[in-house]
């Protein structure tokens, strides 16, 4: 969607050249996807290195000139998590904190100020209590800083908008991205930002709606009633266009989780009106296609 509304933007979506379209196309989800993942990383890494801080803070105040009985006696057991670890010992995420230098683009100060804010939460307190050590809590505390120390802190929100292009526009898609990695941490890998397969969905998606864009339109407008095409939403249209293509190009997806997607698409993204709109238009449009027979769909095995 993003990428249909940055071609749209720029104009693109009007080239006569369908082999140009579909290349500046296909050049800007690249694009997006290669941003995504840059931020995605840098998620990570400032998770890691907020982690790791509890080292880092325990040497400093042991240092001290006169060091008080809690300077020297710092809890670190953060540092020694088990999922802190999968994620330092995993070479492709080293490889790509390496190669695209992402320490250079943590402020220190910056995850300091995280730890030390973490070190008052009742959870984090709770945790480093206890002397033994399970992956579900050393899991849970990671998620904990995720969640509290960082997507729900309005000051590295600001941060993250200011400081890095697309953060805005890409939010949700790294958000989604973390929970994929909370799921299983221990075997992500950090070069393949997606899979082949929604790799190749997108790309599919993408194309069939600026190859199809005519045919696209043809069923919308006559469901667009008292509205005119050219008044409704940019996003409304492509997302429209999105939806219909998956109904007639895409077998495998079930039409009810193309609308029910669209529509949640449509609420974040669009008008307060665009949920309505969209779920409206697609399921009058489902039907007529169903009694037409141009729905074919494949059903999944439940195995």
């Amino acid at each position: 969607m993003q990428a249909l509304y940055a071609l749209d933007t720029l104009g693109a979506l009007e080239f006569k050249d369908n082999d140009a379209q579909r290349k500046k196309g296909l050049q800007v989800l690249t694009q997006k996807f290669m941003n995504a993942a840059e931020l995605f990383n840098i998620s990570v890494l400032y998770l890691a290195r907020i982690a790791q801080f509890a080292e880092t803070d325990a040497r400093l105040r042991s240092s001290k000139y006169l060091p008080s009985a809690a300077d020297m006696n710092v809890n670190t057991k953060i540092s020694g998590n088990i999922y802190l670890w999968h994620l330092l010992e995993n070479d492709t995420f080293n490889v790509r904190v390496s190669e695209d230098k992402l320490d250079d683009k943590i402020e220190t100060d910056r995850v300091k100020k995280m730890y030390q804010h973490l070190c008052t939460e009742d959870t984090y307190l709770s945790y480093i209590e206890k002397e033994e050590r399970t992956a579900a809590e050393d899991k849970a505390m990671l998620y904990f800083i995720w969640k509290n120390e960082m997507i729900k802190n309005e000051d590295f929100l600001e941060y993250m908008t200011d400081t890095f292009d697309g953060w805005e526009d890409d939010k949700d898609m790294v958000m989604m991205l973390m929970e994929n990695f909370f799921k299983n941490p221990k075997t992500i890998n950090f070069l393949q930002f997606i899979s082949l397969e929604k790799n190749e969905y997108a790309r599919s998606l993408l194309t069939s709606v600026l190859e199809k864009e005519t045919v696209l339109m043809e069923y919308i407008e006559p469901k667009l009633k008292n509205w005119d095409a050219d008044r409704v939403a940019s996003i409304d249209l492509i997302l429209l266009k999105m939806g219909i293509s998956e109904f007639l190009f895409f077998p495998t997806i079930p039409t009810k989780v193309t609308i029910n997607e669209y529509i949640e698409i449509a609420k974040n993204y669009s008008t307060p009106q665009s949920g309505q709109f969209i779920n409206g238009v697609l399921d009058n449009l489902l039907k007529e296609l169903t009694q037409e027979n141009k729905i074919r769909k494949i059903e999944r095995s439940k195995n």
